[in-house]
């Protein structure tokens, strides 16, 4: 029933948990496709070594996740697609329950559970919008994203129908970062997005920032980020004040780095410009009528001060309490 496509790109580290997880699993029809992106490390050896019927792997150049995912959907054999990155890892009843929910809601192309936000070896659930009574359903994926702004779906936790996928395009090619936002978009706009309220996932934060898509870290060309090419849903944002507001929130949450760094300078301006700011928490309206200079020490401050935090918690870790 499932095809479950991982990406692997200098995974070494992490990558057998990801496939031990899979292969855990309590549900067993499907099939495992790991395509290695142009690897550098040993994450290709690590996986090779596994002698299993139900995994297919697949070599290739480097050509980014986009590219790699979209690979992995055209030569899956089942129906529905799960995917999951080479850092995460799931509960071993992940596909099974998925199942269930797929078989509950059939009328969705588009499937996600709950997840453990994993930083610092610790697990957490953070809120996501749905109320404390919902267990299963369909969901208005767009209104609540925009009521929490935290991550209902991405790569490690979602399972979509093969035949919506290949309709509304896949993965953009040049999409390097928010690739998977971009999508779940086009397919909660043309379908139903059901959601099952159980963690089965882990989300792993613990990995170094040089492997991770995290904007903080890396600011993406315009023509590799979402939030620059957001241009198509334009009519679709002009019908829908939940679409407006979500796409506002994560204009004024992603360009931050950006607007800090004062790159890419007329094309943030741009999109700032849409931003209705009256409707927007007054941090971020502080934030982007604060100089630049104030701003940037005030955040250069901040950081001072969260690291001093976590290396007196490391030494309050270490110094022995008396009996």
């Amino acid at each position: 029933m499932f095809s479950v496509v991982i990406p692997l790109y200098n995974k070494a580290d992490y990558i057998e948990k990801a496939v031990v997880s899979v292969l855990q699993q309590t549900y067993s029809t499907f099939e495992l496709i790991i395509i290695n992106d142009g690897s550098t490390d040993d994450s290709w050896q690590r996986v090779a070594r596994y002698n299993d019927a139900r995994i297919q792997l697949i070599d290739q150049p480097n050509a980014g996740v986009s590219v790699t995912r979209n690979r992995g959907v055209l030569v899956a054999s089942f129906e529905y697609v799960a995917f999951l990155d080479a850092d995460d890892w799931w509960e071993p009843t992940f596909l099974e329950q998925m199942a269930q929910l797929i078989q509950k809601y059939n009328e969705a192309i588009l499937f996600g559970c709950n997840y453990y936000y994993v930083k610092h070896g610790r697990c957490k659930v953070e809120p996501k919008g749905l109320t404390e009574t919902f267990r299963d359903g369909y969901i208005d994926y767009i209104s609540t994203y925009s009521s929490q702004f935290c991550v209902l779906l991405n790569c490690s936790f979602v399972v979509v129908q093969k035949q919506a996928f290949l309709v509304v395009g896949g993965f953009k090619p040049n999409l390097r970062f928010s690739e998977d936002f971009d999508l779940w978009i086009r397919l909660a706009l043309v379908g139903k997005v059901a959601y099952l309220n159980t963690p089965l996932a882990y989300s792993n934060q613990d990995v170094i920032a040089q492997s991770r898509a995290i904007g903080g870290y890396k600011l993406y060309h315009p023509d590799a980020h979402f939030i620059f090419n957001a241009d198509y849903l334009k009519a679709a944002e002009q019908q829908s004040v939940a679409l407006k507001r979500l796409l506002d929130g994560l204009r004024v949450r992603t360009l931050l780095p950006y607007y800090l760094a004062n790159k890419y300078k007329s094309e943030v301006q741009a999109i700032l410009a849409k931003v209705d700011f009256p409707q927007q928490p007054v941090y971020y309206r502080w934030t982007y009528q604060t100089p630049r200079l104030l701003l940037q020490l005030y955040f250069r401050l901040m950081k001072i001060g969260a690291r001093s935090k976590q290396k007196l918690v490391r030494l309050g870790r270490r110094i022995p309490t008396t009996p």
